[in-house]
């Protein structure tokens, strides 16, 4: 066996425009850990999907493509509504025809248990943290409908790379639901093109950085078809002394015309410690379009405080429920009992056994991943 190494990404995660530089929000650099698969014989997607635009950047799916064993394709045919969901591995390839349906699921735990931890975690070294990535490619033809929701529930040990690419022709419909909720690193980017007519993408990012925890996270939508839709709405808890930055770019291509983009991110911040850097961008190169975007900061009001004080609850079980609130939604989105039990066990890490127990009874479920939904 090759012995293992590190290899550095240098300025991934980067937005289409580049400003702020003196704020460095611009990019991120990465330890990872890489080893020679010289001699090994890979199996590769269709070139059709080389031209995807990535939302972390080329030089992580060439670092992808390095390390996986293999590359993972599925077609869905026209017409047809798979109900199972296709859980990606470290590299996944989606081809969704004309008027099919299908629903994509990328999930990063804290051990074995994820559903593509076995795949999707690269070799390691002794002296960098347990590395994982995910690459997932998506291609959505005309009348498509494609759900996509991500994952990323691990240990403080771990760092994760996920970087999803997307495309979508004519009346294509495109939603996805991100749960960012531990790691002690997540990079996250994706990229969507809305090439066709009548295009629809949008897009829902939920976050929790605490303690040290970094994260870092690049959303790219281009607009290039007419009469086009897009909406990414971000939203987050940020405690301790956790990093995070968050790009969010629209960009109205020129032959776009009619089309409207509008991003929004709401950070809740409960520490005085945590360092929060958000750069919303509206690129435009055409006449009768609309684009908006904006970002709100603040803590728990005062008013808030007072109502629940009063009904008994501290200051700190006050800010919990903020945190508890995400975890439900997680777990209710989650498609699967194991990627349901994978979300459960960071909530207990973060929230305690007690209330992750709570959490279950709270919402009806059993919480294990002994059979599927």
């Amino acid at each position: 066996m090759a012995e293992n190494s590190t290899a550095t990404l240098s300025r991934v995660n980067t937005p289409p425009a580049q400003t702020w530089n003196y704020l460095r929000t611009n990019d991120i650099t990465l330890q990872v850990p890489s080893i020679s698969r010289k001699g090994d014989v890979y199996f590769a997607l269709p070139r059709l999907f080389e031209g995807i635009e990535c939302g972390m950047g080329r030089q992580v799916t060439d670092w992808v493509e390095s390390q996986a064993k293999d590359a993972h394709y599925v077609e869905v045919r026209a017409g047809e509504k798979r109900e199972e969901p296709i859980v990606a591995t470290m590299d996944t390839g989606v081809m969704v025809r004309a008027g099919a349906e299908a629903t994509v699921v990328v999930c990063t735990g804290g051990g074995e248990d994820s559903e593509s931890a076995d795949e999707g975690e690269a070799p390691d070294t002794s002296a960098q943290p347990v590395t994982s990535a995910s690459l997932v490619r998506i291609w959505a033809e005309r009348d498509a409908r494609v759900h996509v929701l991500e994952f990323v529930a691990a240990d403080d040990d771990r760092q994760h790379l996920e970087s999803v690419g997307i495309v979508a022709g004519d009346r294509a419909r495109v939603d996805v639901r991100q749960f960012f909720l531990g790691a002690r690193t997540t990079a996250a980017g994706l990229a969507c093109s809305l090439d066709g007519a009548n295009a629809r993408f949008d897009l829902s990012c939920r976050y929790l950085g605490a303690g040290e925890e970094r994260l870092d996270i690049n959303h790219v939508v281009r607009m290039r078809g007419k009469n086009g839709r897009a909406n990414v709405s971000e939203s987050g808890v940020l405690d301790g002394h956790a990093r995070k930055a968050l790009r969010a770019t629209i960009d109205l291509v020129h032959g776009s015309s009619g089309s409207e983009g509008t991003e929004l991110e709401n950070v809740l911040v409960l520490s005085d410690d945590v360092t929060n850097k958000t750069m919303p961008v509206i690129l435009c190169d055409e006449d009768d379009v609309a684009g908006n975007h904006g970002a709100t900061i603040g803590s728990v009001g005062p008013e808030q405080i007072g109502y629940l004080a009063n009904r008994g609850l501290a200051l700190e079980e006050i800010e919990a429920l903020y945190v508890r609130a995400l975890f439900d939604e997680a777990v209710l989105a989650a498609p699967t009992s194991a990627i349901r039990a994978t979300v459960l066990a960071r909530a207990a890490t973060v929230l305690g056994e007690e209330v992750a127990r709570d959490l279950v009874e709270g919402l009806g479920l059993d919480g294990t991943a002994t059979e599927e939904d």
